[in-house]
């Protein structure tokens, strides 16, 4: 029983002390996070503007690398706008305060819940991908297989830019 106690004080004291560091560290997060937003703010200039800016620039590159006909116009329009940039998704603080209400399970099952949303979204833009690329010619299959994020020119994710100024596509979702 004597045992059973010690071990119980030093598993409170333990998660006590783990409790305390993360409060630390959530402070310290809360107390910088506007200087963070400063530097995103900064960087997304620096990079050429919001991502709907940049997506915008990167599927005019794009189009007019592939050189389409009139009759392959209406597939792009389909196309560009299925992968288009969802909208922002709103108040992070307010959402993270309410996930953090959350039991384990609970978040587990959002987590889920959004995954599944972001499998669906992929689902139905790799239709549209299809679809477009059904109607491309072998020289613009190649171009486009090249251009694309993972292609030859496309970059990798994490890496900025690629061959003549082709930036990565910003995800959506």
């Amino acid at each position: 029983m004597t045992t059973l106690r010690k071990n119980l004080i030093i598993a409170m004291s333990v998660l006590g002390m783990g409790a305390a560091s993360l409060t630390v560290h959530a402070q310290e997060a809360a107390a910088s996070a506007p200087a963070a937003s400063t530097k995103m703010q900064h960087d997304g200039q620096h990079r050429g503007g919001t991502p709907a800016e940049r997506m915008a620039k990167y599927q005019a590159r794009l189009h007019d690398k592939l050189k389409l006909t009139a009759a392959q116009e209406p597939a792009w329009a389909t196309f560009t706008a299925a992968n288009a940039p969802k909208k922002p998704m709103g108040d992070w603080k307010a959402k993270r305060e309410a996930f953090a209400k959350l039991s384990a399970p609970e978040r587990m099952e959002q987590w889920i819940a959004m995954s599944k949303e972001r499998i669906a979204s992929q689902e139905s833009r790799l239709a549209s991908l299809k679809t477009f690329y059904a109607v491309l010619t072998p020289e613009q299959k190649k171009v486009f297989d090249d251009s694309v994020p993972g292609g030859k020119h496309g970059g990798m994710r994490g890496h900025h830019g690629g061959h003549h100024g082709m930036q990565q596509q910003p995800k959506a979702g």
